[in-house]
């Protein structure tokens, strides 16, 4: 189900001072020498173990902070990344797991609970013997369903089903607010069926490492099909390619899918015929359950569906068969037989990200029952892992960050003064929600059973599936989370005007409840104030404040935005993160906005935090520099070739070495933290330098 979130991370957080005699003006290579040298943790929350002090700060910052750490730090071989998300995601994982294995192993569950359907659906991933056993057996339920297609007419209702159960299919259903009317629920068609991440993989044959993947993807298909028992292989996975091909030649790209004016076209159900007239569409709507429920979709991307409507006439019917049931086995791969879940993962891993092995089996297990019973898992979590008083002192943090905004709105010089009222209307409207819901997802009618993983998988997202199209034609739910306490990660939702940050990156680097504020401000303020900024920059602000898709800004107003964002996306597009392959500073505009934005508004909140005070130099570092180095050690982070390549054609964010440095050169406040001056290769012109807030 697709939401309108845009997201922090990639994609996709003591008690006394311990002051320091040094001056302010100390230089910070000499400080970071001296911290290096102590064994104890340092009240700045400050981690300079991982500096690299032969670097200067003035030239590299990112690697200035970060130096030492990415040196000695190998990423994991059963990761494609590796960093301060990473490590907290693995921190959260353990924490997961401690929780399943006590669950597991209580006596008497009560049948129905939701320790029941955790312990059960654990249980069935982790019976491998029992998964050998079964092979390719739990999708002939499935594969039949394929196989029973006598007629074109017949695959809208296949792919009403498919969509019901996460499968891959051309086109897929999001049910979410209305963007031209947010006090209605309503369901978005948008484009889908791709096997590689992007429609670049198919399209750019001028690129030899894409042309490589998508040569080593045939070999896959082929060889996932063979190994179901396909006696025509090698033939269905050309054809299955041949016809992605044709889908990818027609769908809209990352930066096009930016804007929510033109993926926003409402079409009634009578003028579906006139947009797709070789497709039965009261077979689509009648499956998935939408014929009595809506008067009307929004199609995100009309032109593709058109294109779909001709590649479906022109295309055999036996072809198309094959590609379902691929998309059947690659969806449900992970969670058959090891022969089926090794190869998935030499593709899906080795080639498409660089991985060299697989995750513990348990790591998976828990991904399993995040995907499944996420909320339900996530109300254990908060009981274990979230104390209130971390909630408490991030509200006081959000205030000072909101006033700071407040304050910004008013010195803007790319804003009106009609504008600027309609900003303080959206601020003072903006929900925050912080650590967990305040009420829990209901998993009553999911059934999950301890012999049935492919069975559990399924059901668990046709659960999902219904959950959602049953609010159409009901009032819209501002309380909903679209992520568990346990993700590390944050979201701006412009349909709600909300802030989302789950209790998962509420912890170090991102928020040390031990660390002066300082270090907390560059962290998890920032990375608040980042989101906040979604609601201003070039597409939340194209949503008022109480969610609807309605310009609020002026011509002129438009205008002088546009031209600092031209140079934003100048600026980005200039770094490159593997050889051959630039960010793409378009697709990315909108997270490098709220980077620039996030830092600049936590430095002015944590100036208002001090109420004219002077903050004390602790570690021998001022309140400033603390702030700036805890911004960079959010943002360390190693990233292998493949994934990188993905990442570049299909992250909205930058890349973590251009998070944490491109963002520096544009904030004043860094440099005077850091004296840096003309002839340091950190340092901007101060025209060139894109001040946002």
């Amino acid at each position: 189900m697709k939401r309108s979130l845009i997201c922090a991370a990639v994609l996709t957080l003591v008690a006394g001072y311990t002051c320091s005699t040094a001056s302010f003006a100390q230089t910070p290579r000499t400080v970071a020498a001296a911290i290096v040298a102590q064994a104890s943790p340092l009240a700045s929350g400050i981690d300079m173990q991982n500096a690299d002090t032969a670097v200067r700060p003035q030239d590299d910052f990112y690697s200035y902070v970060n130096g030492n750490w990415l040196k000695k730090t190998e990423i994991p071989a059963d990761k494609s990344s590796w960093g301060a998300f990473y490590e907290l995601r693995e921190n959260s994982l353990n924490q997961l797991h401690t929780i399943v294995d006590a669950v597991s192993a209580e006596k008497n569950i009560t049948p129905g609970s939701n320790q029941q359907k955790i312990a059960d659906l654990y249980a069935s991933y982790m019976d491998e013997p029992a998964l050998e056993t079964l092979g390719i057996k739990p999708l002939d339920a499935e594969f039949a369903k394929v196989d029973a297609l006598k007629d074109k007419k017949q695959i809208p209702g296949l792919i009403a089903h498919l969509n019901s159960i996460g499968v891959n299919a051309p086109y897929d259903i999001g049910i979410h607010q209305d963007a031209k009317d947010s006090s209605k629920v309503i369901a978005d068609l948008g484009q889908s069926g791709l096997g590689l991440p992007d429609r670049d993989y198919y399209l750019k044959a001028d690129d030899a490492k894409l042309k490589d993947t998508l040569a080593k993807y045939r070999a896959h298909i082929e060889t996932m099909l063979a190994l179901s028992g396909d006696k025509a292989a090698k033939k269905n996975a050309a054809s299955i390619v041949a016809l992605e091909t044709e889908l990818a030649k027609v769908q809209w790209t990352k930066v096009e899918n930016r804007d929510p004016v033109k993926t926003y076209n409402r079409v009634e159900l009578a003028q579906l015929q006139a947009l797709a007239p070789h497709y039965e569409w009261d077979g689509y709507l009648s499956g998935a359950g939408l014929k009595d429920k809506v008067t009307y979709l929004v199609v995100s991307q009309p032109s593709y569906i058109k294109g779909f409507d001709k590649i479906l006439a022109k295309t055999p019917l036996p072809v198309w068969k094959a590609y379902f049931k691929w998309h059947v086995l690659s969806s449900f791969a992970s969670d058959l037989s090891k022969q089926y879940v090794d190869q998935n993962f030499a593709f899906k891993g080795t080639v498409l990200r660089g991985v060299p092995e697989n995750e513990p089996r348990w790591k998976r297990g828990i991904n399993v029952v995040e995907a499944s019973v996420g909320e339900g898992l996530g109300q254990l979590y908060v009981q274990q892992f979230f104390p209130p008083e971390n909630k408490a002192r991030m509200e006081k943090l959000v205030a000072n960050l909101i006033a700071a905004y407040n304050h910004s709105i008013d010195g803007l010089d790319w804003m009106g003064a009609d504008t600027k009222k309609q900003a303080q209307k959206k601020l003072s409207t903006l929900m925050l929600k912080i650590g967990y819901p305040d009420k829990w997802r209901d998993y009553s009618s999911l059934a999950i059973k301890r012999d049935d993983l492919v069975g559990n998988v399924i059901r668990a997202r046709e659960f999902e599936f219904k959950r959602n199209i049953d609010k159409l034609g009901k009032p819209v739910d501002r309380t909903e989370w679209g992520m568990t306490p346990q993700t590390v990660n944050a979201y701006y939702n412009p349909e709600f005007n909300e802030i989302v940050f789950p209790a998962a990156i509420l912890q170090p680097p991102f928020f040390n409840a031990n660390a002066d504020d300082a270090v907390n401000y560059g962290g998890i303020g920032a990375v608040i104030g980042h989101e906040i900024s979604h609601g201003f920059d070039d597409q939340g602000s194209q949503y008022d404040e109480i969610g609807n898709l309605r310009d609020w800004w002026t011509k002129e107003d438009h205008e002088k935005f546009a031209v600092k964002t031209k140079a934003l996306v100048a600026q980005y597009s200039a770094y490159s993160p593997v050889p051959g392959y630039k960010v793409n500073g378009e697709l990315t505009l909108g997270e490098n906005i709220a980077d620039n934005s996030g830092l600049a508004i936590a430095y002015k909140a944590y100036h208002l935090s001090l109420d004219g005070k002077t903050p004390p130099v602790i570690d021998g570092l001022s309140g400033d520099q603390r702030l700036y180095l805890g911004w960079a050690q959010v943002w360390r982070g190693k990233v292998r070739d493949a994934q990188a390549i993905v990442y570049v054609k299909t992250d909205p964010h930058s890349p973590p070495r251009f998070r944490g440095n491109g963002t520096l050169g544009n904030q004043p406040g860094f440099y005077s933290a850091f004296d840096v001056k003309p002839g340091d290769k950190m340092y901007l012109p101060p025209e060139q330098r894109v001040l946002m807030w």
